[in-house]
C-alpha cells in the first residue's frame, strides 16, 4: 500500500498523513492516534521518498567526525544512545569522516547543498569554532554536543564540566592532597577549557599556585593516561593525587603508578570523569575507582530528542540543557600520605 492509498481509506490527505507520521505538532493530536492506530493496524509504513516529497524531510541526520582519535569508545558510546533513539522514529544516521578541519567545513557544506540530511549534530566544540558560523550560514539545522563559546540560534546538550572537575579536586583537597595531577582534553576545546578553570578554582579556593607540571592534555585514552602519569612520577616532588579525565585515562594512570610500586588508594589517590561505559565498570576495578558520573548514552539519546523537537518547530534557544554531575566516592581515594 502506498501513501495515496492508505490516505485515500483514512479519507486525509497525504499531507497530513506525512505528517502525522512525522510527529509535526500542527497535526491535532486526534488525528495523529488516528493515522497511527491505522498504519500499524494495515502494517503500513512510509516510503522515505514519498515522506520527503510531503513533509520537506529526507529522514536522516549527519554527524561529521574528524581524524581516527574521534572513533574512540566515547563516540562509539554517544552513537549508540543516539541511534538508538533515531531508529525508533525510522531516522538513519549519516557518518562522514574527514581529516583536517578545512574538509570537516567542505562535508557541511556538501550536506546542506545535497538536502541528503534533516539537520547535524555538532560535537567538541572549541574556541573561535568556524563550524558554528558556517552551519548557521548554511541554514542547516544542528544541535551541538558540547557548549559553544559562540551565540546564537542553536541548541545545545552540554554536562558540568567546571563542576564536575571542581568536585574532584576540592574532594582530594578535603583529604589533604596539595599535589594534585590533572589529566585534561586537548586545550582549545571548550570541555577542556571548562574542567581546566574548574581545577584552577579548586586549588585558588584553598590558596595553592597552579603548578604547569602537575597538568597534561591529550586524547581520552589508556596511552595517554600512562605516558603522563609516568612524567608526573618523575617529577622531584610527586603528586599525592590524580584527577583523570575519563576512564580510559585512568587505567592508563593506575597501570603507571602499579609499575612504579605504588598503591592506588595508598600512595596516590585517583579520581576520574566516568562516561558511564558498560565494558568498563569503576567499581570492578582494585581498587574501586572514585567517580565523577555522567553517561554519554543518555546524552547521546537526549540529543537525538532534541533533534527532534528542533524539526517538529520548537526554538533552538529552548532546546539547551547543562546536566549536572554526580560524585560518587569509592576506594581510590583517601587521605594524603
Amino acid at each position: 500500500m502506498n501513501l495515496k492509498e492508505f490516505a485515500s481509506r483514512l479519507e486525509l490527505s497525504q499531507t497530513t498523513v506525512s505528517r502525522a507520521l512525522s510527529g509535526y505538532p500542527e497535526v491535532k493530536q486526534s488525528t495523529r492516534e488516528k493515522v497511527l492506530r491505522a498504519a500499524l493496524e494495515l502494517g503500513y509504513r512510509p516510503n522515505t521518498s514519498a515522506l520527503g516529497l510531503a513533509t520537506g524531510r529526507v529522514g536522516a541526520i549527519g554527524i561529521v567526525l574528524k581524524g581516527g582519535g574521534e572513533f574512540g569508545p566515547h563516540t562509539s558510546e554517544f552513537m549508540g544512545g543516539l541511534g538508538n533513539r533515531l531508529q525508533k522514529e525510522e531516522i538513519d544516521i549519516l557518518v562522514s569522516t574527514v581529516d583536517s578541519t578545512e574538509a570537516e567545513l567542505t562535508a557541511y557544506r556538501r550536506l546542506a547543498a545535497s538536502k541528503r540530511v534533516d539537520a547535524v549534530v555538532l560535537h567538541s566544540p572549541y574556541i573561535d569554532d568556524p563550524r558554528v558560523e558556517l552551519l548557521t550560514s548554511l541554514r542547516l539545522p544542528f544541535i551541538v554536543h558540547g557548549r559553544p563559546q559562540a551565540e546564537g540560534a542553536f541548541g545545545w546538550l552540554d554536562i558540568d564540566n567546571f563542576g564536575a572537575v571542581h568536585q574532584a579536586t576540592r574532594h582530594l583537597l578535603d583529604l589533604g592532597h596539595r599535589r594534585i595531577a590533572f589529566l585534561n582534553g586537548y586545550r582549545g576545546r571548550i570541555f577542556a577549557e571548562h574542567r581546566q578553570d574548574g581545577y584552577q578554582t579548586a586549588l585558588t579556593d584553598y590558596g595553592l599556585p597552579l603548578d604547569p607540571a602537575l597538568a597534561g592534555n591529550g586524547e581520552f585514552t589508556d596511552e595517554m593516561g600512562f605516558r603522563l602519569m609516568q612524567g608526573f612520577l618523575k617529577l622531584p616532588d610527586r603528586p599525592t593525587a590524580v584527577v583523570a579525565g575519563s576512564m580510559m585515562s585512568a587505567l592508563g594512570a593506575m597501570r603507571a603508578i602499579r609499575i612504579e610500586g605504588l598503591k592506588v588508594g595508598e600512595d596516590i589517590s585517583l579520581i576520574a570523569h566516568d562516561d558511564v561505559f558498560p565494558y568498563i565498570s569503576p567499581e570492578n576495578l582494585v581498587p574501586t575507582l572514585s567517580t565523577t558520573r555522567s553517561s554519554i548514552r543518555a546524552a547521546g539519546a537526549r540529543i537525538a530528542e532534541m533533534l527532534l523537537e528542533l524539526l517538529q518547530g520548537k526554538p533552538a534557544e529552548s532546546l539547551r540543557e547543562v546536566w549536572p554531575v554526580e560524585l560518587v566516592v569509592r576506594r581510590s581515594t583517601a587521605a594524603a600520605p
